[in-house]
C-alpha cells in the first residue's frame, strides 16, 4: 500500500484528475500483488451498488431544484432581515444563509460558489476588500459539512456503517457553533476594516415573522427530513427521493417558478455534480480493496496504540492527519479512503463512531479552503476577481474560529451527542 500511496501523490502532483489517479494508483495494487485483476472491474461495480449511497444523487437533485426555484433569494431576504444590523452584515448573511441552506445543498462546494456569485458583487459594491469576501464565502460554507443532509456525512455513514439518521442530527449542534464562530469572527474584523451595518437598528418582529413566513417551506425540510428518518418513515436514501419530490412541489405550485426551461437546466447540473461524485465513489473501491487486503487499519492502530492510549492524544493526531490529508485530496475521497482506516482505530479508544463522523469530515471539508488543492478556494478567488493567496490572508482569522469549533467538537462530544442521545436514545 506504501507504493500505491506514492503512485498516487505522485499522478496529483502531475495534474491527473483525481478520479483516475485513485484507479491507477489503486490498479498498481494488484499489479504487485497475486490478486486475480477481475477485482479490479468487480469493485468498481460494487462500489456503486449500495441503497444507502443512492441518497446522494437525489439529494443533489433535491438541492440544485431548490437554488432554481426562488428558495435562494428568499433565504437572502430572510438572512438580511436577521443580521442587518451587524457590522460587516453582508458576510453575516453568507454566515446565516450557509447555516439555512445546508439544509438544502448539502454541499459545501456548490454553497461556496453559489454565495460568491450572489453576495460577492454587492460586497465589492459596498466597499469590502475582495479576498476578505472570498475568504467569508468560501469558509461560511463549511457549515454544510454538518447540518444536515450533508453529503460527507451519507458518505462516511455508508463506508463505515453508522447511522445517518444519528449523524444527521449529530450535526445540528457543531453546525449552530460554527455559525456563531464565524459571526464572532466576521464582527471582530469587520468592525476594524469599518464595514457598516445596513441598518441602525434591529428588524422588527413584523419583519422578521414576514420573511421567515417566506422561508417557511424551506426551512420546514431538513426538519421534515429528520423526523421521517427517526420515526422509520423513510431511509437516506428514500429522504433524498422524498426531497426532489418535495422541491418539484414547492417549486412547480406554490412558488410557481419551475418552468420547463429550469427543470432542464436543473437536471443538466444534477448529472454534471452527480458524475463526478459517483466516479470518484466507484472508483475508489479498487484502492479500498488494497486498504483491507493489507491490513493497514489494523497495522495503524497498532502503531498509534503503541504511542498512546490516551483518546485526546489520539484525536489530535488524527485531526492533524486529516487536516494535512484535507490540504492535499479531495473530500470525498478523504471520506472515502480514510474511513475504513480511523474509524476502527478511534472505536479501539472508545471514541463514538457518530462523534468521530462529524469530527472527520468537519476537518476534511475545511480542506476545500486550503492551499494547495482547495476546490473552494480558487473557485471563490476566481468568481471574486482576487488571488487565491489574497483570500487565505484575510481568512486567517476565520480559520482561527473554525479550528476552535473543531477542538470543541473533538474534546465536547457530550455537546455533540447530545442531540442524537435524546432523538434516538443513548
Amino acid at each position: 500500500m506504501l507504493t500505491v500511496v506514492i503512485v498516487f501523490f505522485a499522478l496529483l502532483i502531475l495534474g491527473m484528475p483525481v478520479a483516475f489517479a485513485i484507479g491507477i494508483s489503486g490498479a498498481t495494487f494488484f499489479f504487485t500483488n497475486d490478486v486475480p485483476y477481475s477485482i479490479v472491474v468487480q469493485k468498481v461495480v460494487s462500489g456503486t451498488q449500495s441503497f444507502t449511497l443512492l441518497a446522494i444523487p437525489l439529494f443533489i437533485f433535491a438541492g440544485n431544484l431548490m437554488n432554481h426555484t426562488g428558495i435562494t433569494s428568499r433565504m437572502i431576504k430572510l438572512s438580511n432581515v436577521l443580521v442587518g444590523h451587524m457590522h460587516g452584515h453582508i458576510g453575516q448573511v453568507s454566515i446565516v444563509m450557509s447555516t439555512l441552506m445546508g439544509g438544502v445543498s448539502g454541499s459545501a462546494n456548490a454553497d461556496a460558489a453559489m454565495e460568491s456569485r450572489i453576495l460577492g458583487p454587492d460586497m465589492v459594491k459596498r466597499g469590502y476588500s475582495r479576498g476578505w469576501g472570498a475568504a467569508i464565502n468560501g469558509l461560511s460554507s463549511l457549515i454544510t459539512a454538518t447540518i444536515p443532509p450533508s453529503m460527507g456525512l451519507i458518505i462516511y455513514g455508508s463506508v463505515g456503517e453508522v447511522s445517518i439518521g444519528r449523524l444527521f442530527v449529530a450535526g445540528i449542534v457543531p453546525g449552530i457553533i460554527m455559525a456563531i464562530a464565524l459571526m464572532i469572527a466576521v464582527d471582530v474584523s469587520a468592525k476594524k476594516r469599518n464595514y457598516k451595518p445596513e441598518r441602525t437598528n434591529r428588524a422588527s418582529f413584523g419583519e422578521i415573522a414576514k420573511a421567515f413566513a417566506d422561508c417557511i417551506w424551506a426551512l420546514l425540510f431538513p426538519v421534515i427530513l429528520i423526523v421521517g428518518i427517526r420515526f422509520g418513515l423513510m431511509t437516506p436514501s428514500e429522504a433524498g427521493a422524498f426531497a426532489a419530490f418535495y422541491a418539484i412541489i414547492v417549486g412547480a405550485f406554490i412558488h410557481k417558478e419551475l418552468t420547463l426551461k429550469t427543470f432542464i437546466q436543473t437536471l443538466k447540473d444534477s448529472v454534471r455534480d452527480i458524475g463526478v461524485i459517483m466516479l470518484i465513489v466507484a472508483i475508489s473501491g479498487i484502492f479500498g480493496y488494497g486498504i483491507v487486503f493489507d491490513r493497514v487499519p489494523q497495522t495503524l492502530a497498532s502503531l498509534l496504540v503503541g504511542i498512546t492510549s490516551s483518546k485526546e492524544i489520539m484525536l489530535l493526531i488524527i485531526i492533524l492527519f486529516l487536516i494535512i490529508a484535507g490540504m492535499f485530496v479531495e473530500t470525498t475521497v478523504c471520506a472515502l479512503l480514510l474511513t475504513p482506516i480511523l474509524l476502527p482505530i478511534v472505536t479501539s479508544v472508545g471514541v463514538d463512531p457518530v462523534h468521530f463522523g462529524v469530527l472527520m469530515m468537519t476537518v476534511v471539508t475545511a480542506g476545500i479552503m486550503t492551499p494547495p488543492v482547495g476546490i473552494a478556494l480558487y473557485t471563490v478567488s476566481d468568481i471574486m476577481d482576487c488571488t487565491p493567496e489574497e483570500t487565505v490572508k484575510e481568512a486567517i482569522p476565520f480559520y482561527i474560529a473554525i479550528l476552535a469549533v473543531v477542538l470543541i467538537i473533538a474534546f465536547f462530544p457530550d455537546l455533540i451527542l447530545l442531540l442524537p442521545n435524546l432523538v434516538y436514545g443513548s
